[in-house]
């Protein structure tokens, strides 16, 4: 197996690499991150479950003479809790909140509300579910427990078009006789699917199954309002997928199942964007080893494409989604007899493999959720293990398209500061003013240009010469964190008696030569080395008079004849 060893720097309990995007947080005990999403501001919020002790405050005197009573004592100090966490694009954590309920508890998704808050979706150890309606600090609005009398699980919680939720999961049956069938269920297990609105009121609950053990796994909405409800079906040896489609009141419309002499796992359920949709199966081939199984179908069950991804080693995706050009990411994890890492894939939409990477150490690492993210990167959540530990810790990376690590922003107000004090005595002179969004423009009345002129003056060369001296070895200092260097030529909206059309045209000619001249000005002063840098971040254009400078609501036209630079981060 290939394995990508990510470095991490140990200095502090949450570490990240100097320049990956690759955030752990390692507290005791086990941790998980089970689901991740974006929010509204850009930063990224994941949910999951940390341990931790519950410390009494009071002292027992009581003695145990019997290990098993002592053990019984002990069982519920000690467990998980729902965890949220929330990271900047500088892979900073600016929020770090385990929930302190009363019963322990896991957190296995989370949905994002309008007002920039959260559903998190869950359930406690023993046996209730839980909705919980989080402001976007993380601070609970309210906290919804149900479920029935017997022990139920939940495995996601789905954002529907009305703002609602619904919790899809499984039930273990009971036989009493005093249960009526919703209670006592058709199986040893039951799928149990629970819809809610947008302010948290249970609208209504169901039991679906047959005589053996049903287990609900995922749901998605179909465009009608139907709902696809995900589920496995297990009996004997033999563990199956089923496909039911019900309506928004929870009626079964039609189900189907797919049966194999393989055991198949269901992972995920999608609707693309041609309003089909897109399963993500496990399944274990004649070797006994797992393999991708991806299921496109439509509404009314047919299979639109049915195919195995095969790899190397066993492989499984936990979590797909669908890009706006119609290709696959995919996360999961791919094993060998000793060692499981993390696997992101992607496909096109006829389900090809395009690319995959392998991340992690020498030990169990997993990707369990990615979202994509609004510059079509994304970001993907799951456990990280270090090689000589045996606690699993929570873990959040940001990937590009082609599935390789995604940068870590440099932060913006330290290359501003810096650009400050690089360029103090210019700023202190007025010969050029820095602003936050690093965008730099010359003050100089002697760097101006004249009337329809793009030709540099002896005293333009002189400064871009210093200029530069001083900017472009401060970027390749910087280099790890720069994508482009702009430079903007600028023009005055005059031109004689010229009609609207030929004078924007003949200043936007004006701009670009602006733009030009004093480009091929800084970089035949390079060396070749220098040069074949700057072919990468370099970028020149002409913006006519699109950015004339304006003062007291009239346009100053000599300040408009100009060049202005601004530096853009990875």
């Amino acid at each position: 197996m290939r394995i990508l060893i990510i470095l991490f720097l140990l200095l502090t309990s949450i570490c990240a690499k100097s320049s990956d995007f690759s955030l752990i947080i390692n507290k005791p005990f086990n941790n998980v991150l089970f689901d991740i999403t974006q929010d509204y501001d850009r930063q990224i919020s994941a949910v999951g479950y940390s341990q931790d002790y519950k410390h009494s405050s009071k002292k027992s005197n009581t003695t145990y003479t019997n290990a098993f009573d002592y053990l019984s004592s002990v069982a519920s100090s000690y467990g998980p809790q729902m965890h949220l966490v929330k990271i900047d694009k500088y892979a900073n954590l600016t929020l770090n909140r385990a929930t302190k309920m009363s019963r322990f508890s896991e957190a296995v998704a989370v949905v994002k509300t309008p007002a920039n808050g959260y559903f998190v979706g869950g359930y406690t150890l023993d046996g209730s579910l839980i909705i919980l309606k989080l402001d976007s600090n993380g601070n609970i609005i309210f906290n919804n427990s149900f479920g029935t009398k017997n022990y139920d699980r939940m495995n996601n919680l789905v954002k529907l078009s009305d703002g609602g939720v619904l919790a899809v999961g499984s039930s273990i049956t009971s036989r009493s006789q005093h249960d009526n069938l919703f209670e006592s269920g058709l199986g040893l297990n039951d799928i149990y699917i629970t819809r809610f609105s947008k302010d948290g009121r249970k609208l209504w609950s169901k039991k679906y199954g047959t005589e053996y053990d049903d287990r609900g796994i995922d749901a998605v909405e179909a465009f009608d309002g139907s709902i696809l409800v995900l589920s496995t079906t297990s009996y004997d040896k033999n563990k199956n997928v089923t496909l039911m489609r019900i309506t928004e009141n929870g009626n079964k419309v039609w189900l189907k199942h797919y049966k194999a002499d393989e055991v198949i796992t269901p992972n995920k359920i999608i609707r693309l964007r041609d309003n089909n949709f897109l399963l993500s199966l496990s399944q274990k081939d004649e070797m006994n080893k797992e393999q991708i199984r991806l299921i496109k179908f439509d509404l009314q069950k047919n299979v639109l494409l049915d195919k195995i991804v095969h790899t190397t080693y066993a492989s499984g995706l936990k979590d797909i989604k669908e890009y706006s050009d119609g290709s696959i990411i995919g996360v999961g994890y791919v094993q060998d007899t000793y060692n499981t890492d993390a696997l992101v894939m992607i496909l096109d939409s006829n389900l090809d493999m395009l690319n995959q990477e392998h991340y992690g150490e020498e030990n169990y690492d997993i990707f369990n959720a990615v979202t994509i993210l609004h510059n079509s990167q994304a970001a993907a959540a799951g456990i990280y293990t270090k090689k000589e530990s045996q606690e699993s810790n929570m873990w959040i990376v940001k990937l590009n398209r082609d599935a390789t690590m995604a940068q870590k922003s440099v932060n913006t107000i330290n290359i501003y500061e810096e650009l400050l004090k690089l360029f103090k005595d210019e700023i202190d002179s007025g010969k050029l003013v820095i602003k936050e969004d690093l965008s730099i423009e010359f003050m100089d009345a002697r760097l101006y240009f004249e009337v329809g002129e793009y030709k540099l003056s002896k005293e333009q060369k002189t400064y871009l010469d210093n200029f530069s001296k001083k900017l472009i070895p401060f970027l390749q200092r910087h280099n790890t964190y720069i994508n482009t260097l702009e430079l903007n030529g600028h023009t005055s909206s005059e031109w004689g008696n010229e009609n609207f059309t030929n004078k924007y045209l003949k200043n936007a000619k004006l701009s670009m030569n602006r733009s030009f001249s004093t480009l091929s000005h800084i970089f035949k002063n390079q060396n070749l080395k220098t040069q074949a840098w700057l072919t990468v971040i370099l970028k020149g254009s002409g913006l006519s008079y699109s950015k004339k400078v304006m003062r007291s609501e009239n346009e100053d036209k000599e300040k408009s004849r100009r060049v202005s630079f601004k530096i853009l981060l990875k």
